[in-house]
């Protein structure tokens, strides 16, 4: 299949089938001495578990992580480390008759043409946002490796569902953005979310959204230029999450709207270090982090999976036909998409 490898120095293998036994990650190359248990995974995951709240999928996953290898007397090894989450509340029965009847928006057709019909299909297979709990698995180790050694923080909020956008997104806000089940800085702007997504599900639609993700304490000088630049490596992470159409760093597709003037980040000394007045660049320039705190923007399209009645294709007769899909599905993907972002 290819294309399941992400990274040069810190690399995530994921693998895995929305229906098959398991979901795993292998990440290979970090360091020895590096203090982890099952708990720093289980924590992150559990923030993208299924069936927490009613704006998302019933389908329910313990997804509890088995640490396999790479992890010694509660310290890293310096080998591979392996983890896996297996795979149990598992219905494929429906998702026969999608097999010759691609779901629209889905890439049902799309893998079916590219690997001639012998991918796993059930359930969106190697293709569904269920095999982003590998990316959670691999962040989680990631994650720690930055706070731990770096200072680095990075932390993931909705900002945006349907037509509602988040007014205030402050820091306090930003901690305290699991207390609610859309992962909202803004309580009032959180409730209207979910007033959003339940009238969706109740039209049998579903709805989009921007998760911003901002990461600090990163020092300036990463980044390598050209074809390795800093937003051009986590853009590739970033459109690996299914349903993702968009991704924008700092003023992002506004700077077009911009004068070189207004947009231009003036610099200044603060804390006797180089800074910027403004964030306009995102805390990037010329593929380079710059100091300032890294600012993206993921856009997430509407949930494919919907009840109402859509056009396809039977593939085995060759003619224009209709489909429902029924089942058990996120009305929007945003909310368990904040820990996969992160």
């Amino acid at each position: 299949m290819g294309g399941n490898i992400l990274g040069k120095n810190f690399v995530l293998v994921s693998f895995g089938e929305s229906h098959g036994r398991c979901i795993g990650a292998v990440v290979d190359g970090c360091p020895a001495g590096l203090p982890l248990s099952e708990r720093d995974i289980q924590e992150e995951l559990d923030k993208r578990r299924p069936g927490q709240s009613t704006v998302t999928t019933s389908r329910v996953e313990e997804d509890k992580v088995e640490i396999l290898s790479g992890v010694f007397e509660g310290h890293t090894t310096g080998a591979p480390i392996c983890m896996v989450v297996w795979n149990v509340d598992v219905n494929s029965g429906r998702y026969y008759e999608f097999r010759d009847k691609p779901r629209p928006g889905h890439a049902d057709y799309t893998a079916r043409i590219r690997y001639g019909g012998f991918n796993d299909f059930r359930g969106g297979g190697r293709l569904s946002g269920r095999v982003t709990a590998s990316f959670v698995m691999g962040g989680a180790v990631a994650k720690k490796l930055l706070r731990e050694v770096l200072g680095v923080a990075v932390k993931a909020y909705t900002v945006k569902i349907g037509g509602v956008e988040a007014r205030v997104v402050s820091d306090a806000g930003v901690e305290r953005r699991y207390e609610n089940p859309v992962r909202c800085p803004d309580p009032e702007a959180a409730a209207r979310m979910v007033e959003v997504i339940e009238e969706a599900r109740g039209r049998g639609d579903s709805v989009g959204g921007v998760v911003e993700c901002k990461v600090t304490g990163l020092p300036p000088g990463v980044g390598s230029p050209v074809f390795d630049t800093l937003e051009g490596d986590i853009s590739k992470a970033l459109f690996a999450i299914p349903a993702v159409k968009a991704v924008e760093f700092g003023s992002g597709v506004k700077a077009a709207e911009m004068a070189g003037s207004a947009h231009n980040d003036p610099f200044t000394i603060m804390n006797g270090k180089v800074a910027t007045e403004t964030n306009n660049a995102g805390g990037v320039l010329g593929g380079i982090s710059s100091g300032m705190p890294i600012i993206c923007r993921v856009t997430f399209k509407p949930t494919p999976s919907i009840s109402k009645p859509q056009k396809t294709v039977d593939l085995a007769r060759g003619e224009e036909t209709f489909i429902e899909v029924k089942g058990r599905h996120d009305p929007c993907v945003v909310p368990r998409a904040v820990p996969v972002v992160e």
